[in-house]
């Protein structure tokens, strides 16, 4: 009885981690002088220039972050096409069916990935996308969508609203300043739910996100991944840990 109890077990933990999900990230590259930041750095603030910047090429940026993730392999993934998307990479996670793609906005269009954030959540937008030899969906197809950059809802107001266009929960880390209170009245009406968003301001590099992914991949509680997220915070930042667990934080 026990060995039938086990091999049930076994099953439906292969089962779980070999079920496909996507993650979809939009970074809004550093962008001195299109968006209303302290200003850092030419070199890492050109939002033009994603091989340098802040959140995508520089050290702790997504790209290179990644990049040198024992637990994420690079894949092959077309360009997206899109002139204000500079820069398209694709990871698998070595361990399970989990597929990552992050996105570089050029930081001039810092307004689109706002809206494209929200599009995506609502379940609008979804895409096919060949990344090696798998075909996967993105956008409103993802299971969970994220953001990193400076939070644009502290310079311009969005107009349109993003219903929910199905009956699916995906879920969404909102990496930016401020984010639980810019972005919750349009989070809401999407039908998705925070996985992790922040109280005040922080620095929206790329160890938070990949902390909280390890626990999102490994199907963890959303305060598992919420305190994954707040201990790398801390690690980098040297903020505290009760004061990285009170910026950064999971659910309504």
């Amino acid at each position: 009885m026990r060995t039938t109890t086990l091999l049930l077990f076994l099953c439906l933990c292969t089962t779980t981690w070999a079920k496909e999900r996507v993650v979809h990230v939009l970074v809004a590259l550093c962008d001195n002088e299109h968006q209303g930041i302290v200003k850092v750095p030419a070199g890492i603030g050109n939002g033009q220039r994603p091989g340098t910047n802040l959140y995508w090429g520089a050290g702790y940026g997504v790209r290179t972050h990644f990049d040198r993730a024992a637990e994420w392999v690079r894949v092959q993934v077309p360009s997206p096409g899109l002139p204000h998307i500079l820069e398209r990479v694709a990871w698998k996670h070595r361990d399970s069916a989990v597929y990552l793609v992050a996105d570089a906005y050029d930081g001039r269009n810092i307004r689109e990935a706002t809206e494209d954030l929200l599009r995506y959540a609502s379940g609008a937008g979804s895409t096919s996308l060949n990344v090696a030899d798998r075909t996967i969906a993105i956008g409103g197809g993802a299971d969970l969508v994220a953001y990193v950059g400076h939070d644009g809802l502290m310079d311009f107001a969005l107009e349109a609203s993003y219903p929910a266009q199905d009956k699916r929960v995906r879920e969404t880390i909102i990496l930016a300043c401020i984010s639980k209170r810019y972005y919750a009245p349009h989070l809401r009406t999407t039908g998705a739910q925070p996985l992790l968003w922040t109280t005040g301001l922080m620095a929206p590099e790329a160890y938070t996100l990949k902390a909280a992914l390890a626990g999102w991949v490994r199907r963890e509680a959303p305060t598992a991944v919420q305190e994954r997220a707040a201990q790398a915070y801390n690690t980098y930042q040297k903020c505290g840990i009760n004061g990285a667990r009170r910026l950064l934080v999971t659910g309504w």
